[in-house]
This record gives structure tokens, sequence and C-alpha cells, in this order.
């Protein structure tokens, strides 16, 4: 809407992506801290609660907790999007795909859970893995065929592209799809420990989008240059803002979760920022927390399939220091404290290429 009436009426100030990123931001900030208190009261007299796995240490309080608070900071994304954006342009397009996408993948799998009352009972890992490599398939395939995206690899400190992987590089992203919306989903373990690392993220990726379609920046900084790709710095803004009032209500103690619905969309964005601003390899640093969490988590499976001994007392990682007795909210604080240093770090290579 912002956009049309820069279009239309030629007020100059909405052409700006920083200005209407911003009302973006504070458009679904506002959404999801008006609806969220509606949806929990809903939910709770739907008794729609995160079933809680009965082996994670000191989390039989958080039973009665609501969840797929996801569903209410995704749609307050997509409504501010929809307001501030230019939704003719195909990364927009490809960027609401990937959010409503993982998204509905998510809300299948909290519903079963919901459902049968068991945390075991959503999607198989089967199913959900298939589900989601559908989305990225269908996300990919748009950003080759319709928005022409190309399809070269960079590498941090590299100013050149190191490979030009043609259509090899749909499986590419699909992986990529799959590693991080899972990642986002083993780290929503604690009250906003997986939150507050998203916004973080969001914020570093918007910048890197932000410069990556703006000639004189990327010029600058030596990074590439991709005409309306910067327009998505809009939805990574909405998003942001959106976590941020569902921080509100999920930090410790947590009143509500965002359950799969709300981390697999999560995931699903960071993975698919990342591809359009060539910064794959980087998401690794910018998203170092998920990273860990799941290498905890594949360190346990594999060293107790090959040894019959575990690396942690329990995975993913968070539960180690949860069965050391530490201090939830000192965990999530600590996690929080390492994912802006790496945002940090991350920030700092772009100028060094």
């Amino acid at each position: 809407m912002l956009y049309t009436f820069y279009q239309l009426l030629d007020i100059n100030i909405f052409q700006y992506i920083s200005v209407r990123a911003g009302f973006g931001f504070f458009i679904a900030f506002l959404l999801t801290l008006y609806i969220l208190p509606r949806f929990m009261a809903w939910a709770i007299s739907r008794k729609a609660q995160q079933p809680i796995n009965k082996y994670v240490p000191n989390h039989a309080s958080k039973q009665n907790t609501p969840t797929m608070g996801g569903a209410v900071f995704i749609i307050a994304t997509i409504i501010a999007v929809l307001l501030t954006a230019d939704i003719t342009n195909p990364y927009i397009i490809a960027g609401l795909m990937t959010l409503i996408g993982f998204a509905l993948v998510g809300f299948k799998d909290d519903l079963g859970k919901i459902l049968t009352g068991d945390n075991l009972q959503g999607l198989t890992s089967r199913g959900k893995f298939g589900l989601q490599a559908v989305v990225g398939i269908i996300v990919a395939i748009f950003l080759i065929t319709v928005a022409e995206f190309p399809t070269t690899i960079y590498l941090p400190f590299f100013k050149e592209p190191i490979l030009d992987m043609g259509y090899f590089s749909i499986l590419f992203w699909i992986v990529l799809f799959l590693a991080t919306t899972n990642a986002v989903n083993l780290t929503d373990g604690l009250d906003g420990l997986a939150t507050v690392p998203s916004i973080i993220s969001l914020a570093t990726l918007g910048i890197i989008i932000y410069i990556t379609g703006h000639a004189i920046f990327s010029g600058y900084l030596l990074m590439p240059n991709i005409k309306g790709v910067g327009e998505v710095t809009i939805l990574a803004s909405a998003l942001s803002g959106a976590l941020l009032a569902f921080l509100w209500y999920n930090c410790y103690p947590a009143e509500i979760f965002m359950g799969d619905t709300g981390s697999l969309a999560i995931g699903g964005v960071l993975a698919y920022l990342a591809i359009i601003g060539k910064s794959e390899a980087l998401l690794i640093l910018i998203g170092l927390i998920f990273v860990i969490e799941t290498v905890s988590v594949i360190l346990q499976v594999g060293s107790y399939k090959l040894r019959k001994k575990r690396v942690f007392l329990m995975a993913p990682i968070h539960h180690h220091f949860e069965m050391k007795k530490w201090a939830e909210n000192k965990i999530i604080v600590r996690f929080w404290m390492i994912s802006f240093l790496a945002n940090l770090m991350a920030l700092i290579t772009l100028k060094i290429r």
C-alpha cells in the first residue's frame, strides 16, 4: 500500500526501502502485540497446549502453556509486508511463499501433537522432511525461472563468485532450507531461546540484503549487486518486529510457545534471506546458535550409535546445561550473547574482501 502511494501519489518518502521497512517493523510489532493475548485466551479455552516431552528435565510446569503462537506473528508479518512492500517484486513473492509454506508444514505438525496430546505424534520425520523439501523445491524453481536469480556461489572474504552451480543450486538450496528450518526448530526448547537469536539473525541478513540490492553500497563493499533484492529487507524487518512483540509473552517464564508453526517459518525465511543475499556460507556464523544446537544432536546420536556412549548429558545442548543445574534464564541469556557476538563478527566480514 505504501509503495502504491509512492507510485500513484508521488509521495517520495515511500520510495525508500528503509522507511517502508521501519513502517513494516512497527505494523507487525503492534499487530502481534494486539492479537497475541486474544489468541492465548482462545488457545487456553481450546486446550491448545504444548505437549511436553517427559524426558526433558524441569519442564513439567510448562505443560499447560499454549502453543502455535507462531501463527500470530506470521500473520502479522504477512499483513505488514502487504501494506508496505512492492508485492509485484518477485523476491517479495518468493519470500512470502517461503514464510507461508514452511509455516503450514509446522502448523500441520503442531496440530497433530495438540490433538493427540503427545509431543511425538505430529508429522513423522520423513513426512516433515518431505513437505519441507516440497516447499524448498517450489521456492528454488521460482527463483531461477521467474525471478531469474543468479546461481553463483560466494564465500566470505572473496569478492568474486567461486562457482556457478546452475540448476544444481536447486538441490543446494533445498538442503539449506532443510538444515536451517530444523536447526531453528531444535533450538526452540527454552523460553525465548530461539526468538532473540532469530531477531538478531534477521537484522544481520536484512542489512546484507539491503546492501546487495543497493548499487552504491554493494559496489563500495565489493559485494554482489542484485537488482530488486533490497525490497526483501522489508520482510526481514517486519518479521523482526513481530518476533519482538512475541518475545513480550515468550520471554522467561513463557506464556506462549511459537511451536513448529513459528520455528519452521523462521528457519525458512533465514535460509531464503541467506540465499538471495549470497550469504549461504556466512549463515553458519549468523545462525551460530542454531548450528551449535544441531551439531550437538548429531554428535550425541552419532556417538551413541557408534560407541554406545553419550557426549552430552542430554541433547540439544541447552538441555545438557539444564542437567548441569544451570538456571534456565542463565542458559537463555548466555546463548543470546553468543548469537549477538557471532552476528557482529559476520557483519565485520563484509568489509574484509
